[in-house]
């Protein structure tokens, strides 16, 4: 497992706090399998801006939106196949997934031979359900693929968007999730697909803003526009972010 990894309450270098907080189809290319084991809330999560100092200044949600650098979306040659999924970076026997769904476990499942987990019980920040079937959660790209891609990735080499995809020394790049939720999320951003629970809505844009920052990704107009009306009703939550290497 990842230094990054420690439990639901891991310390990550992309760590998002959250003190208050106000308060669906996808795409055939984009679709996401469900996975055998599943998901929980961790500690609230965040991000910095393009070159901002590992532990700089905290920022405000509406402060991080305005750090997103400004470009126009374009799916062009998009594929999800692009980004490997699922790497196991570490040589555990465990890949990003199941590292995510360890994590993540409210009850800590049983890991038996290969990763194999079996057991154990999670919490669905986006929806606030909680699940004891591992296959009925997924693990979600806060920022989809095909989001990164229409904002900057498919600029990358194969090597970067493969580090991107398996994001795990960024505390809430990827989460657990019902597969309901995320199967309704899609490739969405937050102009057409919020969380559906209200609790989870602004933890949910600092995690969409700290991942645009961490790996230097653009908005739109229309997205930023959604973000900033988020925004208002965030006022006290909170986002730290460091840059991608």
């Amino acid at each position: 497992m990842t230094a990054r990894r420690l439990g639901p309450i891991a310390t990550a270098l992309f760590v998002a706090a959250l003190t208050a907080c106000s308060a669906n189809t996808q795409k055939d290319d984009d679709a996401k399998a469900a996975d055998p084991s599943a998901s929980a809330p961790r500690s609230s999560a965040s991000a910095p801006a393009a070159g901002a100092p590992a532990g700089g200044s905290d920022l405000s949600l509406a402060e991080a939106i305005a750090k997103i650098p400004k470009g126009d979306e374009d799916r062009t040659g998009y594929k999800r196949t692009s980004f490997r999924l699922w790497a196991d970076a570490d040589g555990d026997g465990c890949d990003t997934r199941k590292e995510v769904l360890i994590a993540e476990a409210v009850k800590a499942p049983e890991r038996g031979a290969r990763c194999a987990l079996t057991g154990g019980e999670w919490k669905s920040y986006y929806d606030e359900v909680t699940v004891d079937a591992a296959t009925k959660l997924d693990i979600d790209h806060v920022v989809p693929l095909a989001e990164a891609w229409d904002s900057g990735a498919s600029e990358w080499d194969a090597n970067r968007r493969e580090r991107y995809a398996n994001d795990l020394d960024a505390e809430r790049s990827l989460v657990a999730v019902t597969a309901k939720t995320n199967r309704s999320k899609g490739d969405k951003d937050p102009r057409d697909w919020l969380p559906p629970a209200a609790s989870a809505q602004c933890t949910y844009g600092a995690d969409w803003v700290g991942t645009k920052l961490r790996w230097k990704l653009t908005a739109d107009a229309k997205e930023r526009a959604a973000l900033e009306k988020l925004a208002q009703g965030c006022g006290d939550t909170v986002v730290k972010y460091e840059v991608a290497p």
